[in-house]
């Protein structure tokens, strides 16, 4: 690559930042813009000495700029915002973060994590067992994990972790962005139906993995887990295939379960025990997907089993998906990332399976697509199995007009009608009090959201640990 300086229009996006930090460090100068922007991203960038303007400006695009990326946000285009259509109008390069992604990836050993669930941990615990090792991995992940120091990295090695997203690349390429990430390695850890707003059918969800798959060298390997529609997608492949999951349907997979504050299992190839592992991360679909990065580290001989070990007992687990926010109360609040139907439902598995004695209060807002449109109602009538309380906050309103978005009160009946005690939540204020009437000391609390809860995110934590703290 050979940018002097590059301006972000919409920096603080996550892969946004992420791609700023990994150009920052090989040299290239960075500048960008965005709005409505927060930490830990926005600290991110602070830290690493990158200014950025707040609000959407013609003049924030600086004249020596030889490159411009442009963030993937229904804001970011040129009939609505001025600082997209004058860098369109520029003359200057204009890309999206995956377009420079691929250039940074080219010739790299590239293990792209995909998959309609569970790719931003895997992600992460790729990085983080590299890293652990002293194996200078670049790496790339769309979510914040705690442990690092940023969510991108440029190592001095020869192995890239990118996360692999399935979303289009830009406004104005419709390719997934992990057809660019130059793959020559996958771990594939689903393919369930979502995105429908882009995506309507499953046939069309699956058409970018039957591209990116097929795209795998000849000398690259494909981790699959055994979940049916990724297993599909493997049929009649050229390169090496290996299958993991939680049983030994799966030829990676996990025996002698003891599951606790710290979870330890075998991690078995075929009938072979390699080494037992142990993880504070909760639920069983954490330790999936350990097996599965376990499968790809060691079947490419990244790893040792004791430098996997090490690494695995260290990770503490990416930001929002099954992170503790209330460690000061005996009332666990968790926060899980529920912007699937799967996402959601692995988070309370993992909830009820950690603690089975306790009463389960969920609170949950229908933030994406997914959980807004119509065609999605009938995940309503069993998402919550295992809750014995869901307040429903408002659904999100951006982009409500470009599709069939249900209204509060059509969520709230439709989980009504499956017999969960639901009720509707709005102001902030009236929702914690709410909260507070019908709260005891041996409750545990999810938040299932990928938004922010109109700010209850971060108050229901306080006020559990200012009602029953430790």
């Amino acid at each position: 690559m050979n940018y002097s300086k590059a301006h972000f229009i919409g920096i603080a996006g996550k892969g946004m930042s992420a791609t700023a930090l990994l150009l920052r460090q090989m040299g290239v100068r960075i500048t960008g813009s965005d709005e409505g922007f927060y930490p830990p991203v926005s600290d991110y960038l602070k830290n690493e000495k990158i200014a950025f303007a707040s609000g959407y400006r013609t003049e924030n695009i600086p004249d020596d700029a030889d490159v411009i990326v442009i963030g993937k946000n229904a804001k970011l285009v040129p009939e609505s915002n001025e600082e997209v259509r004058a860098a369109m109008e520029s003359g200057k390069p204009v890309r999206s973060f995956a377009d420079l992604l691929h250039e940074m990836s080219l010739g790299a050993e590239t293990i792209v994590a995909a998959g309609s669930y569970g790719k931003s941990t895997c992600t992460a615990l790729l990085a983080w067992c590299l890293k652990s090792a002293g194996k200078e991995p670049s790496y790339f992940i769309g979510e914040i994990t705690n442990g690092f120091d940023t969510h991108a990295r440029r190592g001095k090695g020869n192995t890239f972790v990118l996360e692999g997203d399935e979303y289009p690349a830009s406004n104005w390429d419709d390719r997934s962005k992990f057809l660019l990430y130059n793959a020559r390695n996958v771990l594939l850890t689903s393919a369930t139906h979502d995105h429908i707003n882009v995506f309507p059918t499953h046939a069309d969800y699956l058409a970018p993995f039957r591209t990116l798959l097929g795209s795998l060298p000849s000398d690259g390997l494909l981790v699959v887990s055994a979940e049916p529609h990724a297993r599909a997608l493997a049929a009649g492949l050229a390169c090496p295939i290996v299958c993991y999951g939680l049983n030994d349907k799966a030829n990676w997979h996990a025996e002698n379960i003891v599951r606790g504050a710290e979870t330890g299992f075998d991690l078995m190839r075929g009938s072979e025990k390699i080494v037992r592992l142990s993880t504070t991360q909760l639920g069983d679909h954490n330790i999936d997907n350990i097996v599965g990065v376990a499968a790809m580290l060691l079947e490419k001989k990244l790893l040792t089993p004791e430098e996997l070990h090490a690494g695995m007992r260290t990770f503490q687990g990416v930001k929002r998906r099954m992170e503790l926010l209330s460690p000061r109360s005996k009332v666990p609040v968790y926060e899980g990332f529920g912007s699937s139907y799967e996402k959601a439902r692995s988070a309370i598995e993992a909830t009820k399976l950690h603690f089975p004695n306790k009463r389960l209060i969920v609170v949950f807002e229908p933030h994406t697509f997914t959980w807004r449109n119509r065609a999605a109602i009938a995940a309503y009538d069993d998402v919550f199995a295992g809750a014995e309380k869901i307040f429903i906050f408002e659904p999100a309103s951006q982009g409500a007009g470009t599709h069939a978005q249900l209204t509060q009160d059509e969520i709230v009946a439709r989980t009504r009608a499956a017999n969960y005690d639901a009720e509707a939540i709005n102001e902030p204020d009236e929702a914690l009090q709410r909260l507070s009437d019908v709260l005891r000391a041996d409750d545990v609390v999810l938040l299932l959201t990928s938004g922010e809860l109109g700010g209850l995110i971060r108050r229901i934590p306080e006020l559990v640990e200012t009602k029953y703290p430790h």
